[in-house]
């Protein structure tokens, strides 16, 4: 796995970042946009992302909605018409957004859906960028964003392997600093639906990225989970209260307790992982001692007489000559007597 550095942060083995997923979850509000900041730095979080977006540019008016609506204030509509009563910030609120993310020393982050937002993003000094799965095949997009040289997070729900390739390789002519992440477009996913497994598919087809996580499942046991699959970027869609209204995303996000348990499960799953090299532990080196078996003679001894497999046992601790030398002990003779229940030494024969 590539190391990756987002402003102040590193993603590599020994470390797993969390992504708190503020989205529109302010909604259009600066006083709930200081409270998700402050409140997902308080918890756990690493970066915490928005998303950027006008819906006049994002969707034709007609376009179906394809999410659970049980979130929204209005039931019945469009894609278009979620998005726009959504889309109210612009380069004023994101300058604040960012100033906030600076007070509460939390990484500021935002996906853009159209080439303006890139460009505003950028020019405020947003630490990295997400690529949402929806726009996988966007190549002008995908362009836009890499030749800013800034790190790019990118999502992969919806797509298939060759699908992801193709982008890869895409945006690998003008930036390198990827992390690739596995998602299930489904608000929300059930956890038969998460397919962590296509992660060692990731890791098979692509060496030089980061691996992450953009996940939709309820809770956020899947998504520590992930962990051990090598997962190190793990993005959560997260709200302060899953009972407020108007985005589409409160009633599926982590809260405030769910994020600082993930980020207690994830960093204890991060140090139980290990090197991946299995060796023996310092922390093994008394019980190895201990625990292992010697020969001992099983009988008395008597000097002159050879050692046959009859005459040993396999005994506790391990600190004399070890039972897989045993076809180098038989036939030897003793050079003096030995006792029952002695732990065999080579100063014996």
């Amino acid at each position: 796995m590539k190391n990756l550095k987002i402003g102040n942060i590193n993603i590599n083995k020994n470390q797993c970042i969390i992504i708190a997923e503020a989205g529109v979850n302010h909604n259009c509000n600066l006083r709930m946009a200081e409270r998700l900041i402050k409140e997902a730095k308080k918890n756990g979080a690493d970066i915490i992302k928005f998303q950027t977006y006008k819906a006049d540019k994002l969707s034709v008016r007609k376009t179906p909605r394809f999410w659970n609506w049980d979130g929204e204030l209005v039931k019945e509509g469009t894609q278009y018409d979620s998005y726009k009563r959504l889309d109210g910030f612009n380069e004023p609120e994101y300058k604040i957004l960012k100033k906030l993310c600076k007070k509460y020393q939390i990484q500021f982050m935002s996906t853009p859906f159209d080439n303006e937002a890139v460009d505003m993003l950028d020019r405020i000094g947003v630490s990295a960028f997400k690529i949402a799965s929806c726009d996988i095949t966007n190549f002008p997009l995908l362009k836009k964003v890499a030749q800013k040289k800034k790190p790019m997070f990118v999502s992969t729900g919806a797509s298939n392997i060759e699908e992801i390739k193709k982008a890869l390789s895409y945006i690998s002519r003008f930036n390198k600093k990827i992390c690739l992440m596995q998602c299930t477009l489904s608000y929300p996913t059930k956890p038969e639906d998460a397919n962590l497994l296509a992660l060692n598919d990731f890791k098979k087809n692509f060496k030089n990225v980061s691996l992450g996580l953009s996940d939709h499942t309820l809770g956020y046991k899947i998504a520590a989970a992930s962990v051990l699959l090598g997962v190190r970027a793990i993005e959560k869609h997260y709200t302060y209260n899953k009972g407020l209204k108007k985005s589409a995303d409160h009633w599926l996000s982590i809260n405030s307790l769910e994020l600082k348990k993930l980020r207690e499960d994830v960093d204890l799953l991060v140090s139980a992982c290990g090197d991946g090299k299995k060796k023996v532990l310092k922390c093994e080196h008394l019980t190895r001692k201990l625990a292992r078996r010697s020969l001992v003679a099983k009988k008395f001894i008597k000097k002159g007489e050879r050692i046959t497999e009859n005459s040993l046992i396999p005994k506790r601790p391990g600190t004399g000559i070890s039972p897989d030398h045993i076809s180098s002990v038989i036939g030897k003779k003793a050079k003096r007597n030995i006792q029952k229940d002695t732990l065999l030494k080579e100063s014996h024969f």
